[in-house]
């Protein structure tokens, strides 16, 4: 076999490196030539990953950028793949056609960073032009900057208005689509601020503020229920206090009052009121020394750091040369390039202050049981960042090595001098762009060597995949190829290039994302533990699954519906399911039912539950909650045909769940599987999404139906808001009915009424949080947090056919799929309940009333107001030891 050249199947970051990155598949025995001399591959070593170039002794740091990722375990020679534990880890799960090394010859440690006071240098600023480059943008006024879009923004100030805002901005959409000067109507949802006392209260309302004052919205509507922790009464006062120029922004704070159709047409009154005065808004030539660069990456590949984030940095660098700033994040994706970012710093204060948020996103993390090596992804580890240190290297080429650091925010924090910035952030790529855009950030770079999809629903997302192959591959939903470098294109002319582009964005041109039209909004998530004296309480393991049997409260009771028959249970209709395995599918999942229910949706029911999680957060005990959420979800009864879509690049990807369906049991060869990245993008994964559903369809069998009983009827039974007397009756009243006539009732395990159920007193849960449910009778479900909405989350995936929840208040948000019966005790309850109860009548009476409810919604004669108005969210839990990364 000839040998290849080296600058043919391999790069070399800097010169200096003892090992090297192989650009292409390079098989086993294959020999390369370099200056130094030839060697054979020991192993098939994939694109992306690392083999030796020359002897590395046993205790000697393997090297890239010239900064060190690992310690040589054992003696390491020219040709050998280095690989670790987390590699081979995440190849075993993956369906790698080679045979893989059988034991690591490097373990991820390296010395720490000790800034040394006594030789540091301050670095010298990049000179300013002294007359900016213009772009065409929308002057603020109060300091605000200049905006990149002109958008209104409804803006969910808590998780509990996300439905709200979500169904406003359906209902404004066809305005949206012909206001003259006024780029979008887009809601603003989140997970944040409705539960008690919030560890992140002050980041929540830090972000909040920085959304309504950015310098993209052309009005801001921001819409409570008022009795949240985070409700508009809070956020109005944080802005006052902290003199945000909330004055200088048309807007308005409204408060949930009325049924939910009564507070969309005031709340869709209140913004059409606005539109005259929007259109008048028009662009004008603006300094480029207003823009503000938000500096990001996610699905992130060993070519990151070689291609796609030095183009950044160049165009962060020319950014700042005309007086604007950068602002680069993901703390926990710095620790081991701490070398390279003080290398070049404003003052020894700045990077003390930089190196003191790295220790203190550390301690948060080891409080919680985690570290920053939680956070490389199974695509970062399949695409060769093996551990922290290399993807932090690689993210560290964000900043142009002529670029100092200026300034350290916190997260949030406004950027209020130009230069180049670092803002402490969370690696979860949402959660840290929601913090750049509320420090100010007008334009975002997403880097990504996987071919991520993320946007941002009023900031335009400008994505640069990193090799010419993916980019080819996805070219339909990315919009720079920066792999032209690594083709043999100058990074000079690529710079210029998407300089050009920058400002074409900036001043009106949509980006791939924006033509497709979807985007998310994360804020960085709370968090459990504050301090290090708190005791940290693991969520309840798997149960054993025993029912508890009620002997009291069988009675005369007629009931019955019309399902059909499964095995050896009545159901009361099928889903067809598509379950994302990760935050960054779940907009596609939801493009994908819309598609399927206008086109199929005669042959079947088509639901997804879109949610924030499979990525960027930590593993250990919340990856279980998540894994086995998502798989009750798959395993629903009700779950006729089910299809799982990954991003392509998250941790928990499809191979991930495959093998956790596998160990609980059962097939998985009936299920549907998908992926963005790796079917081509968007608009090819929805075409395989529908031929998948189409030719399970086509060949169902007919449906016999069958009248089902009460002793079929498994419920999930719930209760938000405070509880009297008569409401703790009702419910354990409702529980033991159900359970007597042979139903199965699964109940928080944290419900204070359970103390009416003798036989449930003293029980402990019989479900852990999602454990399905399979023995008739009562359970009890862990439940790790009180957030209304991942109690749902958690009683779906138990397997019920029906949830009911007494509500106490405003009506809550329902289940995406799983009819949600709200019912309450006040005669003058809201009317978007589904059942106004007389406090009067006797419990047996009102219980009957109850079920008879229940009958119509699971005969399909009546629709759940939840489904109606569109009020529905799912967020799966955390538990009290899952943290951002």
């Amino acid at each position: 076999m000839a040998s290849l050249p080296f600058s043919l199947v391999a790069r070399l970051p800097l010169p200096g490196d003892n090992v090297a990155i192989a650009t292409r598949r390079l098989e086993r025995g294959t020999e390369i030539a370099t200056e130094q001399g030839t060697f054979a591959l020991d192993a098939t070593v994939l694109e992306g990953h690392r083999f030796a170039i020359e002897p590395i002794a046993a205790g000697k740091q393997l090297l890239s950028w010239q900064m060190p990722f690992g310690t040589a375990a054992v003696g390491i020679e020219p040709g050998q793949y280095v690989c670790n534990d987390g590699m081979l880890e995440a190849l075993a799960g993956r369906a790698v056609q080679m045979d893989l090394p059988e034991t690591p010859n490097f373990e991820s440690e390296i010395p720490p960073f000790v800034l040394d006071a006594e030789t540091f240098q301050p670095g010298e600023p990049v000179p300013v032009k002294p007359v900016p480059d213009t772009f065409m943008g929308y002057p603020r006024t109060g300091g605000r900057g200049s905006g990149t879009r002109n958008v209104i923004l409804l803006l969910g100030t808590s998780s509990l208005a996300g439905g709200f805002v979500r169904a406003l901005e359906a209902k404004l959409q066809a305005d949206a689509n012909t206001l003259d000067n006024v780029d979008a109507i887009v809601a603003v949802a989140h997970t944040e601020g409705a539960v008690p006392d919030p560890n992140n209260l002050e980041l929540v309302l830090r972000t909040l503020a920085g959304f309504v004052i950015h310098p993209n919205a052309a009005a801001v509507l921001a819409v409570d229920h008022g009795t949240e922790p985070v409700n508009n009464r809070a956020l109005a006062a944080w802005m006052a206090d902290k003199g945000y120029p909330v004055g200088h922004v048309k807007h308005e704070f409204l408060s949930l009052s009325g049924t939910f159709e009564e507070d969309l047409d005031r709340a869709a009154d209140t913004v059409r009121n606005w539109y005259p005065e929007l259109a008048q808004t028009q662009r004008i030539a603006q300094p480029v020394s207003e823009l503000k660069l938000a500096l990001q990456c996610g699905g992130s590949d060993s070519f990151s750091g070689i291609s796609g984030n030095p183009l950044a940095a160049w165009v962060a660098r020319e950014i700042i040369r005309n007086g604007g700033g950068a602002n680069l994040a993901e703390t926990d994706e710095l620790i081991g390039a701490e070398p390279y970012i003080c290398n070049n710093v404003r003052d020894l204060a700045t990077a003390r202050e930089f190196l003191d948020t790295v220790e203190a996103f550390k301690a948060r993390a080891a409080r919680h049981g985690h570290s920053a090596e939680g956070n490389p992804s199974g695509g970062n580890k399949f695409r060769g960042l093996y551990n922290i240190f290399l993807k932090s290297i690689g993210a560290a080429m964000k900043r142009d090595p002529d670029v100092r650091l200026e300034h350290v925010l916190a997260y949030g924090q406004l950027m209020e001098e130009p230069g180049f910035c670092f803002m402490d952030s969370p690696g979860n790529d949402l959660e840290s762009i929601a913090g750049q855009v509320a420090s100010g950030c007008n334009i975002i770079f997403f880097v990504t060597g996987n071919g991520s999809i993320t946007n941002f629903p009023f900031v335009p997302t400008v994505k640069i995949v990193t090799t010419t192959e993916r980019f080819d591959l996805l070219q339909g939903d990315m919009d720079i190829n920066a792999g032209r470098y690594l083709d043999g294109t100058p990074m000079d002319d690529l710079g210029r290039d998407l300089y050009a582009r920058t400002l074409a964005v900036a001043g009106g041109e949509r980006t791939v994302g924006e033509k497709a039209g979807h985007s998310q909004v994360q804020l960085w998530r709370n968090w459990a533990l504050d301090s290090d004296d708190q005791a940290m309480v693991p969520p309840a393991p798997i149960q054993t699954g025993k029912a508890i049997q009620v002997v009291n409260g069988r009675g005369d009771l007629d009931f019955a519906f019309p399902g059909i028959r499964r095995g050896d249970r009545v159901l009361p209709r099928d889903m067809n399911l598509i379950v994302p395995t990760s935050l960054c599918s779940g907009q596609i999942a939801a493009l994908a039912v819309r598609r399927l229910s206008n086109v199929l949706g005669a042959a079947g029911n088509f639901a997804t539950v879109v949610h924030h999680e499979g990525c960027g957060a930590s593993s250990g005990t919340s990856e279980e909650l998540y894994a086995r959420t998502l798989a009750g979800y798959v395993r629903h009864p009700q779950v006729r045909h089910c299809l799982l879509m990954e991003h392509g690049c998250e941790k928990t990807h499809n191979d991930f769940m495959r093998h956790v369906l596998e160990d609980i049991g059962g097939e998985t060869d009936n299920l549907g599987w998908a992926s963005v990245q790796l079917d081509g993008g968007i608009a090819p994964v929805l075409s395989k999404v529908e031929d998948w559903f189409r030719s399970r369809l086509e060949s169902e069998p007919t449906v016999v139906p069958e009248i089902g009983s009460l002793d079929q009827l498994r419920i999930a039974l719930g209760h938000v808001g405070g509880l009297s007397d008569s409401d703790q009756r009702i419910l354990a009243s409702l529980a033991t009915t159900v359970t007597a006539h042979g139903g199965l009732v699964v109940v928080p395990a944290n419900a204070d009424w359970l103390s009416l159920i003798p036989e449930a007193t003293d029980a402990g849960p019989t479900l852990a949080y999602a454990q399905q449910a399979a023995e008739h009778g009562l359970h009890l479900m862990d439940c790790p947090t009180v957030h209304w909405v991942e109690t749902l989350s958690g009683l779906g995936a138990t397997g019920p056919d029906l949830i009911l929840v007494l509500v106490t208040g405003h009506p809550v948000q329902g289940h995406p799929f799983i009819p949600t019966v709200e019912f309450g005790l006040d005669p003058n309850a809201s009317p978007d309940l589904d059942l106004a109860l007389d406090p009067n009548l006797p419990v047996s009476e009102q219980v009957a009333r109850i079920l008879s409810v229940a009958e119509e919604v699971l005969s399909g004669s009546r629709k759940v107001r939840a489904l109606q108005t569109g009020n529905i969210d799912f967020q799966i839990t955390r538990g009290p030891t899952g943290i951002s990364l």
